[in-house]
C-alpha cells in the first residue's frame, strides 16, 4: 500500500532570530519565527507525513504550549516519522519546495538533504529539495516570510523492494 501526503507551511522572517532550515543553521540576519525553533521545512515535511497517514495536522501532536516552546524541529520530524515507521511505512520519496528571497540556499541544500534523510532512515537520493524566489512579489518577495511545501510518498515496508 502507498500513501501520499502534502503540506505547506509559512513562517514570518524576523531580524536577529536564528535561521534554521532543514535542520541546518543558516547564516542570515533574519530567521524564521515559530513556536518551536521555526524550521519551516521540517514542519512541512512532518505534516505531509501526518497527512499521508490521515492523522491530522502538526498542531494536534505538537500544540503551542510551554513543552514545545523552542523545541528542536528535528525531534518533531523524528517523532512523527517513528510513529509511521512503527506502523510499517517507509519513505519512498520526498519532494520539497522552499520559497525564499534571501539568502540563496544552494550552499545548504546538500546538508539539508543529508540531515533529513538520516532522520527519515532513507537515502539522500530519496529526498529532493528545491528553492525558488518570488521575484520580489508578496511577503516572500519582500523578505517578510518563508514558505515551504512538501509532498511525500510512503510505502508499506512489506512492499518495498531492496
Amino acid at each position: 500500500m502507498i500513501r501520499i501526503g502534502f503540506s505547506k507551511d509559512v513562517h514570518p522572517l524576523v531580524e536577529g532570530h536564528p535561521f534554521i532550515l532543514g535542520g541546518v543553521k543558516i547564516n542570515h540576519h533574519k530567521g524564521s519565527k515559530g513556536h518551536s525553533d521555526g524550521d519551516c521545512l521540517l514542519h512541512a515535511i512532518a505534516e505531509s507525513i501526518l497527512g499521508a497517514m490521515a492523522l491530522g495536522d502538526l498542531g494536534k501532536f505538537f500544540p503551542e504550549n510551554d513543552k514545545y516552546k523552542g523545541y528542536d524541529s528535528k525531534l518533531i520530524l523524528k517523532e512523527v516519522f517513528e510513529y509511521v515507521y512503527k506502523r510499517g511505512y517507509e519513505i519512498s520519496n520526498l519532494d520539497c519546495m522552499i520559497g525564499l528571497e534571501k539568502p540563496l540556499l544552494r550552499p545548504y541544500i546538500k546538508k539539508m538533504r543529508e540531515t533529513i534523510a538520516k532522520i527519515l532512515k532513507c537515502d539522500k537520493n530519496q529526498v529532493s529539495i528545491k528553492a525558488t524566489t518570488y521575484e520580489g512579489t508578496g511577503a516572500v518577495g519582500r523578505e517578510e516570510a518563508i514558505i515551504c511545501e512538501a509532498i511525500v510518498l510512503l510505502e508499506s515496508a512489506a512492499y518495498m523492494v531492496d
